[in-house]
């Protein structure tokens, strides 16, 4: 009897254990986030710091000083990583001749993109997920090519995630393909990365979504003396500038307005982030960028692309866009020594884990509609299997009007479901979910009738 006792206590032990899992991790993206190493972010930063400068007007030759040099020395860590491949990563420098504009370029220069292509193992996936950051940086003007401008947060940081990243998923193969890309002219105006989203939208990429680094390496702020390497900021815009006429107008009416592209791949990240990353939580700004300021996801959310913007919670403006000095006993510039290694490493980290499961996932499920015959207090959700991918079923999600993320996940195999919730107080939308769990973007349900 005592030993029925003890065999049953031990079952609801098991039980109550099984039963408390929350955070449902794939094994091999775990494997990957651990593997991040803020030794390795360090040392590229110096690297790239040792360039003295990486103005977007230094030369394209000098072998040791400028933007030139550091291009290269980036392309060759993402060739030494192609070693590791098994011929899936291949890179280059994609360049342009873009002419003085009489504005931050005063004379023509030839812009270089480092792209790293990890291609995806399913031929019918056509899906493209990009992770960026800029190589290049500046000093007190943008203009000035002369002197030395450190850049080790902005934007070496976000540089250092890309490459990083490159390093361990490109040891791993995902059915659908990553781009990793350091691009070039920011602090010019965006230019390399509206090259690219210009030659994306030409040549039809079908890009799911961008992740944008810049300035995410640091953990507190001037004047406010703020200390926190415990958040990090992404940065949505509401809906697409493509959203116009009836478009807008079924926005309005519907009550869209937080659920455009990017505001769902801001949720999505969030999610994913804080599942795989201990001790981080991604703060959901509503604003495309930071106050009447501008970054790299811009070009590609004016081209309809979903795209985001990271970037560290507190900013410190002594060490952003200065000149190297000490001034009243304050040091300015933008120097590795204010820079935290460890908060770095788990911002690059939830980058991997989003690329990650986003590449694993099945494709986004296609044709999600929300029944609208009748008056009723059900919702009826329909939708077809998407165009690429293994299944394992679907998500369906809620979350009430006033919510910023989804609230429920309810799995289903099927292609429909009833739900005993109102229309008029929750959203939904319908996720793919692969056999590793490994989930897709959300669709919010357009209207069926």
């Amino acid at each position: 009897m005592q030993r029925v006792i003890l065999a049953i206590f031990f079952m609801c032990i098991i039980y109550v254990t099984k039963s408390q899992t929350i955070i449902q991790r794939d094994p091999s993206i775990e494997a990957m986030v651990k593997e991040v190493s803020a030794d390795s972010l360090k040392s590229y930063i110096v690297k790239m710091v040792s360039f003295g400068t990486r103005n977007t007007l230094t030369s394209t030759t000098d072998k040791n000083r400028g933007i030139g040099a550091a291009r290269n020395w980036v392309l060759s860590r993402f060739n030494s990583f192609a070693k590791q491949s098994n011929g899936r990563l291949s890179a280059f420098v994609d360049t342009t001749t873009y002419k003085a504009d009489g504005r931050r370029v005063d004379r023509s220069i030839n812009l270089g993109n480092v792209m790293a292509t990890l291609k995806g193992t399913d031929p019918n996936d056509t899906r493209i997920f990009i992770i960026s950051g800029h190589l290049d940086n500046m000093r007190g003007s943008p203009t000035d090519s002369i002197g030395d401008a450190p850049g080790a947060n902005d934007d070496a940081s976000g540089v250092a995630a890309v490459l990083e990243c490159a390093r361990i998923m490109s040891k791993s193969s995902f059915p659908a393909t990553i781009i990793f890309v350091a691009v070039s002219g920011e602090e010019q105006g965006l230019l390399g990365a509206g090259y690219l989203a210009k030659k994306a939208r030409s040549n039809n990429w079908n890009i799911e979504a961008v992740l944008n680094n810049d300035i995410m390496g640091s953990n507190n702020s001037n004047e406010t003396n703020i200390i926190d390497n415990s958040k990090i900021r992404v940065f949505s815009e509401a809906f697409a500038v493509t959203d116009t006429g009836r478009k807008a107008l079924t926005i309005r009416q519907l009550g869209l307005e937080n659920d455009g592209k990017a505001r769902q791949l801001a949720r999505y990240v969030k999610e994913i982030g804080e599942r795989y990353v201990d001790n981080l939580q991604v703060v959901m700004i509503y604003r495309n960028d930071r106050f009447l300021r501008g970054g790299d996801h811009t070009p590609f959310v004016e081209n309809n692309y979903a795209a985001v913007r990271f970037t560290e919670m507190n900013e410190n403006y002594n060490h952003q866009h200065q000149n190297v000095r000490v001034e009243n006993a304050i040091q300015y510039g933008d120097l590795p020594e204010f820079m935290d290694f460890e908060y770095l490493r788990k911002n690059t980290a939830m980058n991997l884990a989003n690329l990650a499961n986003l590449a694993k996932s099945p494709g986004m499920p296609d044709s999600v509609k929300i029944e609208v015959k009748k008056l009723s207090n059900l919702s009826y959700l329909t939708w077809q299997a998407p165009k690429a991918g293994t299944l394992k079923g679907y998500y369906l999600l809620m979350r009430e009007t006033t919510s910023a993320v989804w609230q429920k996940k309810i799995f289903t195999t099927k292609t429909e479901m009833v739900l005993p919730f109102s229309k008029d107080n929750y959203f939904f939308a319908v996720q793919s979910v692969s056999a590793d769990g490994n989930e897709s973007l959300p669709v919010v349900p357009a209207v069926g009738r």
